[in-house]
């Protein structure tokens, strides 16, 4: 048990037990909460002690023949607790590139309202984009590929389109400050990509779906899995808090709505879960390219999207 209080000097020098600083010869004398946290673990061992207060601070005190006991258990306990608990890792600082994220924000916008108009093709007369790039299970299935990337870019309507622009938009604008524009779009497309791709697989082929909240599941994948991996020295039992809370946003968020594609909203939750986390663990846990990768990864994801598009106004099959 563990007892504060003032001693005298008959006290401590009684004949029958003789109470003594645990750590006499320290220079310096610990601090109150240093003395309180021995005393608990010298209780924890059946050890008797008790904290004096002094006047240049307190001190514990343990009985004379429990003296040697006593400084082992607690040189014992400040070796295994050596830097710990780990100091976290410092926050880095977010890179300014909101501009150039809002501005491919507003051209998604912009491009919402050309699919409203259509477009006449030579060869083909008037077309409708949404059936062009809309992903239509049976097509893609069929080797139309870019659909799986033009579907990212359409929208049912005003309402869809301004969801994904609010919600999804402020988790872009985030995931493009942390990681840099060129790695947070590649890895946004290639979650909506992949998401797109498994849920064609799973969903019958007259299956149709559009829209960029595959992709914005997609980021919430990505910071989840970058979180788990940036504050693993944490205890264990914290470790999945960050998927666990991204699974929890998913089910509010993806899955409300009477059109709503559950289905690919969860798959680009997992494949932004998986790049999140091959990202992280390839750069050694500092996913975040230099300023001329960036800027070829940003090319790089245009291209695709570009070309994609080529491709849905341009082969035949559409």
């Amino acid at each position: 048990m563990v007892m504060e209080m003032n001693l005298s000097d008959e006290q401590l020098h009684d004949d029958e037990e003789e109470w003594l600083p645990l750590f006499p010869e320290l220079e310096k004398r610990p601090g109150k909460r240093q003395v309180e946290l021995w005393a608990l673990v010298l209780d924890a061992r059946s050890i008797p002690c008790c904290i004096e207060a002094t006047s240049s601070g307190q001190q514990l005190l343990v009985p004379k023949q429990s003296l040697e006991s006593a400084r082992s258990e607690v040189r014992l306990y400040e070796e295994k607790n050596r830097n710990w608990p780990p100091t976290l890792p410092s926050a880095r600082a977010l890179i300014e590139n909101t501009l150039p994220t809002v501005s491919v924000l507003i051209l998604l916008a912009t491009f919402h309202n050309l699919t409203l108009l259509g477009i006449s093709l030579p060869g083909r007369g008037f077309s409708d984009l949404h059936d062009l790039g809309i992903a239509h299970g049976a097509a893609i299935r069929d080797g139309q590929w870019w659909r799986l990337v033009t579907a990212l870019t359409l929208h049912a309507d005003f309402v869809h389109l301004l969801g994904n622009l609010t919600i999804g938009g402020a988790v872009i604008i985030l995931l493009c400050r942390e990681l840099g524009s060129g790695l947070a779009w590649c890895l946004l497309l290639g979650a909506g990509i992949l998401g797109n791709l498994a849920n064609v697989w799973v969903q019958s082929p007259d299956h149709r779906s559009l829209g960029a909240s595959t992709a914005v599941f997609g980021a919430v994948g990505i910071f989840s899995a970058i979180s788990m991996l940036r504050h693993r020295q944490r205890l264990l039992r914290g470790l999945y808090v960050p998927i666990a809370a991204g699974l929890a946003l998913l089910a509010l968020l993806g899955s409300e709505g009477k059109q709503t594609d559950l289905g690919a909203h969860l798959f680009g939750f997992a494949f932004g879960v998986l790049l999140g986390l091959a990202a992280e663990l390839l750069s050694g846990g500092q996913a975040r390219p230099g300023r001329q990768l960036n800027a070829l990864l940003a090319l790089l994801a245009a291209t695709v999207v570009a070309t994609a598009w080529w491709s849905a106004l341009t082969l035949p099959g559409n």
